[in-house]
């Protein structure tokens, strides 16, 4: 195997995830068997071929930046269901 289930383990813990000892021997079964295909595809010769990012030709879509007026707050503030006049109210998260 390429990885062990302590790995695992570990890994999970990194993760906070609580896995059961038969999700820890499943989960190392299939990255282990993700592991070997990588390893497989690591001994293909690629001289000569491209790096690529994508499957397809990818164009920047972005617009430029253009300065145009800002809603005004009333507005704004107008859909939100409680507010101030000064800003959105909302519950407190932090103590």
């Amino acid at each position: 195997m390429k990885i062990s289930k302590q790995e695992v383990e570990h890994v999970a813990r990194l993760a906070r995830l609580d896995l059961s000892d038969a999700e820890v021997e499943k989960m190392t079964g299939q990255l282990d068997t993700i592991l070997q295909y990588v390893a497989k595809l690591d001994e293909l010769d690629t001289t000569g071929v491209a790096v690529t990012t994508h499957s397809q030709d990818v164009v920047n879509a972005f617009r430029d930046d253009e300065v145009r007026e800002s809603l005004p707050r009333e507005k704004a503030l107008a859909a939100g269901s409680r507010q101030n006049g000064e800003a959105f109210v909302v519950p407190k998260v932090i103590g």
